[in-house]
């Protein structure tokens, strides 16, 4: 997962959530928190049981992530934001618990004054995690235009300069889609399952190399002995399940977007 996609995630996630940007340069983000975001992600239970008994005015805290420490130029002070961070699968957790589809509209103005056409989109969020002994993730946000079918590769980062609302806008139409979500949602599987297979699988080889150098290493010590103990099994079914390739397909968050 790139920086520049983790940073388009962390500020949708934020816009989504009705937390204000007040800061922003490509590489980090001061974010606004609302009292609910707060109470979920800044680990201040304390503070918040002390102002709700007194009746004290909430003072949510600003947050400050760097998605790009090695391009960032200014001396700034934040937490630093990568894949596999525990603010980043904190804000994945939140993700999933408030649930992950959303359905956010436009707002768009016409310059003619007519009504705005806003066309539906469906967009999908996928982590792929190649798992053995090491561990590669990556991170893929397809969209698909449900009137034509057209796909488009980095959605997430297309709506980043878009104004999204969860209600209808005045002066707008949204078109009715032709295409069913689910039926795209199946479209958009394959194409996740078409990357996975056409991609550069050389990792599962290198770990069954180093799976039989193990196993080699466990005879070695074990070896002359005819009554192996139950430890012996043990140790190398542990190896074998230690390097066992597995691919794991995890939808993050999805959405309907009625976008002009």
């Amino acid at each position: 997962m790139y920086p520049q996609q983790i940073h388009q995630y962390v500020r949708q996630f934020f816009k989504e959530n009705n937390c204000p940007i007040v800061q922003e340069s490509e590489h980090h983000l001061r974010v606004q928190l609302t009292v609910e975001m707060d109470k979920r992600i800044m680990n201040r239970p304390f503070y918040w049981s002390y102002v709700e008994s007194t009746g004290g005015q909430p003072n949510p805290a600003q947050l400050t992530l760097i998605t790009d420490k090695n391009r960032l130029t200014e001396n700034l002070a934040g937490e630093v934001v990568h894949y596999g961070s525990h603010r980043l699968n904190q804000l994945f957790q939140v993700t999933r618990e408030r649930g992950s589809f959303v359905q956010m509209y436009e707002r768009a103005v016409s310059d003619s004054g007519k009504q705005v056409i806003l066309t539906p989109w469906l967009a999908v969020n996928y982590k792929i995690t190649y798992s053995s002994d090491r561990t590669k993730e990556m991170l893929y946000s397809l969209g698909m235009n449900l009137m034509t079918g057209a796909i488009l590769s980095g959605f997430q980062e297309s709506l980043s300069e878009r104004n999204l609302e969860p209600a209808i806008p005045a002066n707008t139409f949204h078109l009715p889609y032709i295409i069913k979500p689910m039926r795209a949602l199946d479209r958009l599987d394959e194409l996740i399952d078409q990357l996975i297979q056409e991609d550069d699988h050389k990792w599962t080889e290198e770990a069954r190399a180093r799976r039989k150098k193990d196993l080699r290493v466990l005879e070695y010590f074990y070896e002359g002995i005819e009554d192996r103990p139950e430890c012996y099994e043990m140790e190398k079914q542990a190896i074998e399940e230690q390097y066992e390739a597995k691919i794991y397909v995890e939808i993050i968050s999805g959405g309907l977007f009625y976008l002009k």
